[in-house]
This record gives C-alpha cells, structure tokens and sequence, in this order.
C-alpha cells in the first residue's frame, strides 16, 4: 500500500517530465505555436473585456484579428520600407564616421591626454563594401535558389507562416476553457498552490509580455517621432533601436542618447540648439515613461529582474535556437515564482530557524 501511495504522488511529476522531454524533442517545430500562443495570451485580457460589453467570444476574437492585421499592414507597407532606406543610409555614412574617428577623434584625445600615437587599421571601404554587397547578393541567391528548387522548405515555411494566426485565433478563442481544463487535471491536494503559483506567475509574466512590450513599442514611437521632429536622420533606426533596448531599464535612454548624439554631431556639427532638443527627446520620453507609462501599464508589478531577462533569453536561444528565444520570458517565470516558494518554504523549516 505504501509503494501504491508513493506512486501515486509522483506520477504527476513523472507526467510532467514525460511532457516536457516530448516537447523538447520537437523544440524544431514548435515555433509557430509558441507564437500563436504568445498572440493568443496577449490578446485574451482584450476579448475578455469586449465579452463584458456584451460580444460574443468569437466577436471579441475576430475584433482583436482585424485591429491586429491592420497594425502590421501599416508596419509592412509605411515602417518597414522607410527602416529599410534608412538602414542603407546608415551602412553608407559608417565609412565617413570611422574615417571621423581615425583621423579627428582619437588624435584629438591622445593629444589632449598626452598618450602614446595608437592609429586605427586602414580600411578599403570601397572595394570591402563591393565584396560585402557581393556576399550578400550571392548568399540571398542561394538562398532564393534553395527554396524555389526544394518544393519541401517552401512549402514548410508557408505553411509555418500560415499556421500562426490560425493557432492564435483558436487558442484566443478557448483560452479560458484550455486554462480551466488544464487546473482540473491538478491533484486536489494541490489545486490551491498551483492556483496561486499561476496566478503569480501570470502577474510577473503579463508584467513582461502585456506590459513591458507595450511600454517598448510606445518608447520607440514616441523616440522616433521625437528624433524625426527635430530633424535628425536615421529617426526611425534610432528610435526603434532605443525602444527595444529599453527591455532593460535606462539601458534604452543610454544607447539612444548617445548614439542619437553621435549622429546629430556628424549632422549639426556643434550646435547646442540642435544637441540639446536631441538631449531633451530622450529626457521627455524617460519622464512619460517613468510617471505615465510604467504607473499604468505596469503598476506595482515587480517583475523579472534585468539580468534575469538578459540570462533567460541568452540561455533560451543557446539550448533552443529561435524557439528558445520565445519561451525563456515564460519559463523565467514560472521558475522565479517556483524559486520563490522554495525559499519561503525554506524559511519556515527547524532548520532555518534553528539559529533563532
């Protein structure tokens, strides 16, 4: 009878394991999914809140579908070429930058701070950029040429492509019979600490997912548009640049000052007037993000810590490629709220409390 009990209280663990170990082994395929899921847990507190005002849960589903497909045929039609035409600028001008460092910048400091001559390599730009272009050309042929002669990858990718929406329409449609479900095949004795577990977990991760990313995109917008007002090129580059950085706190504000002075140097020369509105577009939107953005979207949510997200991500895409990438917020989550438990359980044993 005992070793019937013992069973019994580690089969759902040795379920899971079973899971999670199929899972792993069809990591290679689990892309579109992940990101259909993604879609779907993002876009569920909307269509709960349009079923309050009296739509139907398909309604509310086809709603968020149609706001979203003309979200991205603004990006794919306005954003995306004006990104690209800046991008090309960018590659263009590093030549006469580099050229800036090498022959005024570092003289100007080893002068200044009488160290010995350190000259930067000769670089043919003209003749390394045509081998570059070359490159790529021939790389993106072979590449074309892969996947128009390999019927199999085209029609892998298109149907990877396609799969998206459709899992995301489904799992946005059943997301809150698919989560009452899944609670249901927890072991009683243990409903209300898994229910709490999620609970906390979904506070941490939507924290990240609903708002954090939308604290990011609203940066890169206001950024951008702020750098384009004042007149400085590259605004789109540069803001989009600023505005996914800043996943991690100030690090968005930094990189984008200084590499939005660096450009408005090349552009204004020193112009204070020009420097300073640069300055205070990063200054403005630090302060709507700090007082206004973060108050709402985030509230008193902690959080995953900046280096947990730097750590997640890159152990994420070591262990999975793409996919990896795409879990690691998640599953930091759910193990920064385990971990949590742990220790709190830690610190009501006799031996935590032995030296008391």
């Amino acid at each position: 009878m005992k070793n019937t009990v013992l069973d019994a209280k580690w089969l759902p663990w040795l379920l899971l394991a079973v899971a999670l170990v199929f899972l792993w082994q069809l990591h290679a395929i689990l892309a579109p999914f992940v990101i259909g899921a993604l879609i779907a847990y993002m876009g569920d507190p909307v269509v709960d809140r349009l079923e309050t005002r009296g739509f139907s849960r398909s309604t509310g589903v086809a709603i968020v579908f149609v706001v979203l497909v003309g979200f991205l045929t603004v990006v794919l039609s306005v954003v995306l070429p004006l990104l690209v035409k800046q991008l090309a600028e960018l590659v263009q001008s590093v030549p006469d930058a580099y050229r800036w460092v090498s022959e005024t910048a570092i003289p100007s400091v080893q002068a200044r701070l009488s160290l010995s001559p350190v000259a930067l390599p000769s670089i043919d730009w003209e003749s390394g950029m045509a081998d570059h272009w070359q490159s790529l050309g021939v790389a993106t042929g072979n590449i074309l040429k892969q996947l128009t002669t390999s019927g199999l990858s085209l029609v892998a990718t298109v149907l990877n492509l396609a799969l998206i929406p459709v899992v995301a329409f489904y799992l946005m449609r059943d997301w809150d019979i698919m989560m009452a479900a899944l609670l249901r095949l927890v072991p009683r004795s243990w409903e209300t600490t898994v229910s709490d577990s999620v609970i906390e977990a979904h506070g941490v991760l939507g924290s990240f997912v609903r708002g954090q990313l939308v604290v990011m995109l609203a940066q890169a917008v206001m950024y951008s548009l702020g750098l384009w007002a004042v007149g400085l090129n590259y605004a789109l580059v540069l803001g989009l640049t600023a505005g996914l950085v800043s996943i991690i706190p100030y690090a968005g504000s930094i990189i984008g000052v200084g590499s939005a002075m660096m450009v408005a140097y090349f552009q204004f020369g020193l112009d204070p007037y020009a420097l300073a509105l640069v300055a205070m577009v990063f200054v403005i939107g630090q302060l709507v993000e700090s007082f206004l953005l973060t108050p709402v979207l985030l509230g008193d949510q902690i959080g995953l810590h900046p280096v947990a997200v730097i750590f997640a991500l890159m152990a994420g895409g070591q262990l999975a490629g793409f996919t990896g990438v795409l879990l690691a917020l998640p599953v930091a989550a759910v193990l920064l709220v385990f971990l949590k438990r742990v220790l709190g359980a830690y610190l009501e044993t006799d031996v935590y409390k032995a030296g008391d």
